[in-house]
C-alpha cells in the first residue's frame, strides 16, 4: 500500500540553525532517503520550499480566486514529503519514525486512496 509521510516543521526553527547544524541535518535526510531507495520503499519524495512561495486557489461562485502564501497560518508548516510503499500501516509508521525531522517536528501518515481500487 501507498502512504504518504508528510513533514511539518517550524520553519523558523532552520533559520536559527548554523550552517554545521543545518549541514549535519540534511546529512541526516541524505542517508533516510539512501536507505529508503536501497530498502524499495521509496517511490518519491521532495523538499519545498519556504511558505512564504506558496499560492493558494480557490474558486467560489465560478470565480478563481488566489492568495499568497499557504491555506493557514500555523506553528508548523510542510515541508516535504516521502511517498513510501508499505505493507501496512506498522511498517509505515516505521518509516516515518526514523525521518529526522520527526525529533523536531511531526510526520502526517495518511494512506494513498488508490483510484484503480475503487473503479470496479
Amino acid at each position: 500500500m501507498k502512504y504518504l509521510l508528510m513533514i511539518y516543521e517550524n520553519e523558523k526553527a532552520w533559520e536559527s540553525k548554523s550552517k554545521e547544524e543545518s549541514e549535519q541535518f540534511l546529512g541526516e535526510y541524505f542517508a533516510y532517503t539512501d536507505s529508503v531507495q536501497k530498502s524499495g520503499n521509496l517511490i518519491a519524495g521532495e523538499a519545498l520550499q519556504p511558505t512564504q512561495t506558496a499560492t493558494t486557489v480557490r474558486v467560489r461562485d465560478g470565480k478563481r480566486l488566489t492568495t499568497d502564501g499557504p491555506f493557514a497560518e500555523t506553528r508548523e508548516q510542510l515541508g516535504g514529503f516521502y511517498l513510501v510503499e508499505a505493507k501496512d500501516l506498522d511498517e509505515a509508521i516505521a518509516l516515518a519514525s526514523r525521518i529526522p525531522s520527526a525529533r523536531l517536528g511531526c510526520i502526517e501518515i495518511r494512506p494513498v486512496w488508490e483510484l484503480s481500487e475503487s473503479a470496479g
